[in-house]
């Protein structure tokens, strides 16, 4: 090959590889607006909604005196419930049945 047509492919190969890489940020960027302006996903609670605790945190009471119902939802993913002192998290409830 001669010196000029090296030039020119390497010229090429350089400029692919920007290419991929100012596309590969373009679609990172769309995907973090995304994620952003979507409705929060894996929230697990609500303001409002009723929770029951898990009869082994609190031994000998009915499943009725175990219901509380949810005050604020923290950015943490914990819960602030009406009733009950403290902030409790998902681990710490029964599974929300249909």
């Amino acid at each position: 090959m001669r010196k000029r047509t090296k030039r020119l492919l390497s010229g090429i190969a350089v400029a692919a590889g920007a290419v991929g890489t100012v596309g590969a940020i373009v679609m990172k960027k769309s995907k973090e607006r995304r994620a952003d302006s979507s409705p929060a996903r894996g929230v697990w609670a609500r303001p409002g909604m009723q929770v029951v605790f898990r009869a082994e945190l609190m031994p000998g009471r009915d499943s009725s005196e175990r219901v509380f119902r949810v005050t604020e939802l923290l950015p943490s993913g914990r819960v602030l419930l009406d009733g009950v002192a403290g902030e409790h998290n998902e681990k710490e409830f029964e599974a929300v049945r249909f």
